[in-house]
């Protein structure tokens, strides 16, 4: 098998590989088994993962109102071309190059055991990443050459392919080995690696949970083994700050000098500021704001001139603003599935803040972000699996599988992890002196465990049936970044419920899982029927069908 690796590829590489040989960057070059470096092929698995989960990612955040969904309904937003580069980049690129690791590059002459323990972690992830997004896909003829009409495998089949892969990363990276690759994620620290194989083992359990009777009993297993991702582990891709050649910014500071971009959530920012009472203690870190006070130019808002649709009154959900205090705070969105033109409010509508986007820190200046130089310069990161996260699965099983443990402990923890995370990030960027000045570490000690002991009175004071509910607020709280998790929270267990709904009365089927890619669809003579609506269900969840259960 020949793979080519072409100039850009090579260029982008580049910038993270140890070292590199310039004369790759004249031409295309084919590049065979005898001929390829291990590493750099594997760079490109390492880096395309990201740019993958990045497209999920956002399009997981825009279905559960972390970020806003501009489209009038769910037909419109995710039709056949939605997730055609997800498609393309997982097959053309990510499980193509890891078959090539795997089976032209890992030799008894020159094996390879921590690369293809990396790539098999990788590999296990965007096989899970795909069957939750799409269900039955190709695996098993998937990558033969000589097959252009792969047929499709079962979904639960391929995510049973997923654990397997887990399972072998786990004995490849036990394999003691002087070849060691560029490791853009954990820098080859192998402890790190075999807890995100554990963790990615609790997050398949967790999601078959409704269709695998042995998914408590394994939960249980791994949470007493204690050998799950701890403080200090967090599975993130972390970018630069470089403008060109190539851009290595977080994709989410897009925004900073040109203005636009993607709207923040009315929802979700209604819960960072205005639901508890008091501000959730990231929103400084996750958003930034342009301006400190409401618009009330409905050229600039067009909602401030409209009445709230009736579904809306009816059920006191928050409409147009966060905030309708008589200035309001400047946190400046759009609602649920809003489809309005774009007015001129590159320069005035919230933004992403430092975290994760590498942005500003918002320290009250309401300048607006008119320069790519400003805040962080685009050192974000893409928050794929932290520490935090666990312990919110982890009180999820206890809650509604039974497994012994303390959810509220578990909550507690993960709120504790998470804002800790986003503070330590904040601190180790080049805004930790605004940081600091703004929010002295007593000040954010105080504010965090105000929060904590707001949840926690909460909890005690809620039946048995809502706590889940807390439990996956808080998760979806501080899962800013992260929509490829909120998106299974939100389908596995309905909550949290209650979300903001469109504006239309009826903007169809939510989806379940997406139709059918057309690069995969037009292209392949054995691409099954293409599905009649959003509505169908991947495996896993049997959860009630049609809107209601959610929305």
């Amino acid at each position: 098998m020949k793979r080519k690796i072409y100039s850009l590829i090579v260029a982008f590489t580049m910038v993270f590989a140890s070292s590199c040989d310039l004369d790759l960057l004249d031409s295309p070059n084919e590049v065979t088994a005898a001929t390829a470096d291990p590493s750099w092929v594997l760079n490109q698995v390492q880096l395309s993962y990201a740019g993958m989960f990045e497209g999920i990612s956002n399009t997981g955040a825009q279905l559960t109102r972390i970020l806003a969904q501009p489209n009038v309904n769910y037909q419109n937003a995710y039709n056949a071309t939605a997730l055609n580069g997800v498609w393309s980049t997982s097959y053309a690129t990510i499980l193509s190059d890891i078959q090539f690791i795997e089976n032209e590059l890992n030799t008894e002459e020159r094996p390879i055991p921590r690369h293809v323990a990396i790539a098999k972690v990788i590999k296990a992830m965007v096989l899970m990443h795909l069957v939750d997004h799409l269900g039955d896909v190709p695996y098993s003829k998937a990558l033969n050459p000589s097959d252009f009409a792969p047929t499709v495998d079962s979904a639960e089949d391929v995510y049973k392919v997923a654990l397997d892969e887990l399972v072998a990363a786990r004995a490849a990276f036990a394999i003691a080995t002087a070849a060691l690759p560029t490791d853009l994620y954990y820098n080859n620290n192998v402890t790190r690696w075999q807890r995100l194989v554990n963790t990615l083992e609790l997050k398949y359990y967790l999601n078959t949970k409704l269709v695998n009777s042995g998914s408590a009993a394994r939960i249980a297993a791994l949470v007493a083994e204690d050998n799950l991702l701890k403080d200090g582990d967090d599975f993130v891709f972390r970018y630069g700050t470089s403008q060109t050649n190539p851009d290595s910014r977080a994709p989410k500071f897009g925004q900073y000098g040109g203005g636009g971009g993607d709207y923040q959530s009315t929802w979700y920012m209604y819960h960072l500021t205005e639901a508890k009472g008091f501000d959730d203690p990231r929103v400084r870190y996750y958003l930034y704001r342009q301006t400190l006070t409401n618009p009330t130019d409905p050229d600039e808002l067009r909602c401030l001139g409209e009445i709230a649709p009736g579904h809306y009154l009816a059920n006191n959900f928050p409409f147009c603003l966060p905030d309708f205090s008589p200035t309001g705070r400047g946190y400046w969105g759009r609602d649920h599935l809003n489809n309005e033109g774009i007015p001129p409010d590159g320069f005035r509508r919230t933004m992403y803040g430092l975290y994760p986007a590498g942005g500003r820190f918002d320290e009250n200046s309401a300048s607006p972000v008119n320069s790519p130089t400003l805040g962080a310069g685009g050192a974000g990161l893409q928050p794929i699996m932290l520490s935090a996260y666990v312990d919110f699965m982890v009180a999820e099983a206890i809650q509604t599988l039974g497994v012994p443990g303390d959810a509220k402990a578990r909550v507690e923890s993960g709120i504790r992890k998470h804002m800790n995370f986003v503070r330590a990030f904040a601190l180790a960027s080049s805004q930790g002196g605004v940081v600091t000045a703004f929010q002295p570490n007593a000040t954010w000690t105080s504010l965090v465990d105000s929060y904590v002991a707001a949840v926690n009175t909460e909890w005690d004071a809620a039946p048995a049936n809502r706590k889940m509910t807390l439990i996956a607020r808080e998760y979806w709280l501080s899962l800013f970044g992260n929509g490829v998790e909120s998106y299974n929270l939100y389908r596995r267990t309905g909550q949290p419920d209650g979300m903001q709904p469109g504006l239309a009365v009826d903007p169809g089927l939510f989806p379940r899982s997406f139709l059918y890619p057309t690069v995969f669809t037009v292209t392949n003579k054995n691409a099954p029927a293409q599905k009649a609506n959003l509505g169908q269900r991947v495996f896993w969840d049997t959860n009630p069908e049609g809107n209601g259960w959610i929305n």
